[in-house]
């Protein structure tokens, strides 16, 4: 009986502390949410390409942190798994900028007839 009665009593508790985390969650949605406004509103602004694309590289990898480590609890996990989550990352990333470079626009831009004539008379010498 005692058991039940402890068990009673931590009810409220609970409820209290996910009440916390929920208001924690409402407040981050919010700040991603001005955080995003923020980015909208810098595209219009008229200063220099380099200062926005800098400014929204930094409020885009603001707005990824907040997501993976709270959204994604990685805050509250382990910290191997974040560990683990950062080499993914790491690694894929480094995909990404490989496959840009070696499929750089300039390499895409299709080949005229003249071109391509020029070419096979260069092979055939």
């Amino acid at each position: 009986m005692s058991a039940h009665a402890a068990t009673a009593s931590d009810a409220p508790a609970a409820h209290h502390h996910d009440d916390g985390k929920f208001h924690l969650f409402v407040q981050i949605a919010m700040i991603l949410a001005v955080i995003t406004g923020i980015e909208i509103v810098l595209i219009y602004i008229p200063f220099a390409t380099w200062l926005i694309v800098t400014s929204l590289v930094v409020l885009s990898l603001v707005k990824f942190l907040m997501v993976i480590f709270w959204f994604m609890h990685l805050k509250f996990d382990k910290l191997f798994c974040t560990i683990l989550f950062f080499i993914g990352m790491v690694l894929a990333s480094g995909t990404v900028a490989v496959l840009m470079l070696l499929f750089m626009a300039r390499d895409s831009i299709p080949l005229t007839a003249q071109e391509i004539y020029a070419e096979r008379a260069a092979a055939a010498e």
